[in-house]
């Protein structure tokens, strides 16, 4: 499972990326877990998204 990312490092990571990479991240992230739906999440939404986004980016 990823690790957490600290605030300061999602905000570094946005700041790389621009709009279109990040919906587009986002938007794999959301497939993948509507392919896999018994997953429980932990946290946020948001931050599911933002972990879901950056393990598909690496």
């Amino acid at each position: 499972m990823a690790q957490k990312l600290s605030k300061e490092e999602r905000k570094a990571m946005a700041q790389k990326l621009s709009k279109e990479e990040r919906k587009a991240m986002a938007r794999k992230a959301m497939e993948a877990r509507a392919k896999n739906p018994n997953k429980s999440s932990h946290g946020s939404g948001f931050a599911k998204i933002d972990a879901d986004a950056k393990s598909l980016r690496d």
